[in-house]
């Protein structure tokens, strides 16, 4: 999975003409030996039979931290949208830091999994992120006057504590006009 991330990543990045050389985000694809890696962790779910879907969550909404990261999806002057599964699809989420990174030109998805009355259901999550003490922020090639940056720098630890407290209120505290209480 750590392979294909840190290729997702850097198409992802190149249809915005971001290159893996950028000083930025050299951490994407390290050279060998290199100490600083990006993270990437495997999350797997469990949602058992509920006699009662509509008395309880699977997995609460959020959107992911990561860069990438079922299955319901909020949509816009619509709700909650089912993601249907594809045999042999691979679902992406674009994350919170891809969000910032991409100075917003990459949305991020607010997302949940709900419980089946009739079926046990597993998913596995992949995040993958830069290095735990690296600062994310809008790339300067994707800022202008015009578009100026829309984020303030984090590293990924940091953001993920502010996450720990605010939730989905994490992106927001983010914006550069606002001071994280």
């Amino acid at each position: 999975m750590y392979q294909r991330a840190e290729k997702m990543a850097g198409l992802m990045l190149g249809s915005l003409g971001i290159t893996a050389a950028h000083e930025d985000i050299k951490w994407v694809k390290p050279k060998k030996g290199c100490s600083n890696n990006p993270q990437g962790v495997l999350h797997l779910n469990s949602y058992p039979v509920c006699p009662d879907p509509t008395k309880a969550m699977g997995l609460a909404p959020h959107s992911d931290s990561s860069l990438i990261g079922g299955l319901q999806v909020m949509e816009e002057g619509t709700g909650w949208v089912p993601v249907h599964p594809v045999n042999g699809a691979l679902v992406v989420f674009v994350g919170d830091l891809m969000h910032i990174l991409s100075n917003g030109r990459f949305n991020n998805v607010l997302h949940r999994a709900l419980v089946n009355e009739t079926h046990h259901r597993v998913s596995l999550a992949y995040f993958y992120g830069p290095p735990m003490d690296v600062k994310i922020s809008p790339l300067i090639e994707l800022t202008n006057h015009d578009r100026p940056p829309l984020y303030r720098p984090v590293t990924w630890q940091e953001y993920l504590d502010i996450k720990a407290t605010h939730f989905n209120e994490a992106l927001k505290l983010m914006k550069n006009d606002v001071s994280v209480i």
